[in-house]
């Protein structure tokens, strides 16, 4: 409101310059741009995230399978492990050495996290494989796509705000620059025989 203010009363004042209504003009515009602008391109941006983010979702449930792998034997423990006996009930994890059929029937056998709090030969746990039984990492849910594609929506429509309001005091600025040039400019003319007996001044 005040840059719509400042317009208003610069129309018809005698003492405006021209700088000081194209100020209020790059002023106005900025703020048209920062409240259209920003929020549909944060809209489009997040709807492409969002549409990308889905796809992934399908195509890693599609590529994913959970499969049941038996425990042959517990692994000692990294030290980048949570302790088992400090961690929270969903982070208790622990090395082990196991077996797992994949989804193509091919037996499989190697060193995996388990969750299991202690582990013991013959106990049983799920773990995600891809088509041919290699351990593959949990697909992303819907829910934290969705997210995803929020924070990237409202990251670009607060990056275009920035990029506006960055662009708005480049212009500002170079305005100042060129008025203040003039006016030492007009100073240097009048300064010397500034208040000088019958200078005309």
């Amino acid at each position: 409101m005040r840059v719509i203010g400042g317009l208003w009363r610069w129309r018809h004042n005698p003492l405006r310059r021209a700088t000081d209504l194209a100020e209020a003009w790059v002023a106005l515009v900025a703020l048209l741009l920062i409240l259209v602008a920003a929020p549909l391109i944060g809209l489009l941006i997040g709807g492409v995230a969002q549409d990308a983010l889905q796809q992934a979702v399908r195509d890693q449930r599609a590529a994913r399978h959970v499969v049941t792998a038996t425990v042959v034997k517990k692994l000692a423990r990294s030290p980048l492990e949570p302790d088992p006996e400090s961690a929270a009930a969903r982070e208790a994890r622990s090395r082990v050495e196991a077996d797992w059929t994949g989804p193509d029937g091919t037996s499989q056998h190697g060193k995996v996290m388990a969750s299991l709090k202690s582990p013991h030969p013959g106990d049983h746990f799920t773990l995600w494989t891809d088509e041919h039984g290699r351990i593959a990492a949990r697909p992303l849910d819907t829910a934290t796509a969705t997210t995803h594609a929020v924070l990237a929506g409202f990251g670009a429509a607060v990056l275009s705000a920035g990029l506006v309001e960055g662009g708005r005091r480049l212009i500002v600025w170079r305005m100042v620059r060129r008025r203040y040039a003039r006016l030492d400019r007009a100073w240097e003319r009048a300064g010397p025989d500034w208040g000088r007996t019958g200078t005309g001044s």
